[in-house]
């Protein structure tokens, strides 16, 4: 029977991972193949030459990619920048602080999320065009920099793994709350940081909607907005789309595997010996 289970184990991990693989095996397939090989050929057949870069160029520069990476780039480095210091210094004060109505603070979050975001984006909508930021980076950078529960769970996880000799070691050197949080918790935070980088990077990289509404111009647009468009000029090139799609995936690819190091590196090991 533990061999049975065993099998069946693998056996179920092999089969997700080519479900989860295969779409992925096709979209590189066709971006590899020329317009006449993709019309009249498999979805699995293999194209004649693996060298041609042609639907890369034409989806880069035909597709204005490079403004789609350039307006992603800034509006992820703001974003992830200030959800990191929000969300940590909150979990920080949640963690750490006894305070009144503590518990309807983490209460209001959890409530927040369970309101579906269509219901307020007419309201919201008022609020950003009202702000003047409507038609700008801002709109985006703004909309993302709110923190969400996730984040400070995830940082409340790893806060709790952080002895509190250490800010108890801190405060005798006269040090206040805040350099607390700067010098002794910030640094010890570096897996968590990864985490929320990484889950709330993807989702922001991928996020279509709040760029499409907020941000219609095309110099604006970002790599979901700028792939969008595609279904336009490249309506009838899939193999040009496809090869889109795989510059969109490399960047998630590489920040994945550069950063995956540090979400179970246990960084407080041994910090009070």
């Amino acid at each position: 029977m533990s061999r049975i289970a065993t099998v069946l184990k693998y056996a179920s991990l092999v089969g997700a991972a080519v479900v989860m693989l295969l779409p992925l095996v096709v979209i590189v397939i066709a971006a590899a193949k020329t317009n006449d090989e993709y019309l009249h050929s498999g979805p699995f057949d293999l194209p004649g030459d693996w060298s041609n870069v042609d639907n890369y160029v034409t989806a880069f520069n035909d597709g204005g990619m490079l403004t789609g990476f350039v307006n992603t780039g800034i509006i992820l480095a703001f974003s992830l920048v200030g959800s990191v210091l929000i969300g940590s210094m909150a979990a920080y004060a949640l963690d750490r602080f006894t305070f009144r109505l503590r518990g309807l603070v983490i209460a209001m979050f959890l409530l927040a999320t369970l309101v579906p975001g269509v219901t307020t984006q007419v309201a919201t909508f008022q609020v950003v065009n009202r702000l003047g930021l409507f038609n700008t980076r801002w709109s985006a950078i703004a909309l993302f920099l709110g923190t969400d529960i996730i984040s400070i769970y995830i940082f409340q996880q790893f806060l709790r793994g952080v002895p509190r000799e250490l800010d108890e070691a801190a405060a005798i050197d006269g040090a206040d709350a805040f350099t607390i949080y700067r010098r002794v918790i910030l640094p010890l935070l570096k897996p968590a940081i990864a985490t929320v980088v990484i889950v709330k990077g993807i989702a922001i990289y991928n996020e279509f909607y709040i760029p499409f509404l907020y941000m219609p111009d095309r110099d604006l647009g970002v790599i979901s907005t700028s792939l969008f468009r595609f279904k336009g000029p490249f309506g009838a090139r899939w193999e040009v789309i496809s090869a889109g799609v795989v510059i969109v995936i490399v960047p998630t690819l590489l920040a994945f595997l550069a950063l995956q190091r540090w979400i179970y590196n246990g960084l407080t090991l041994g910090a009070t010996k």
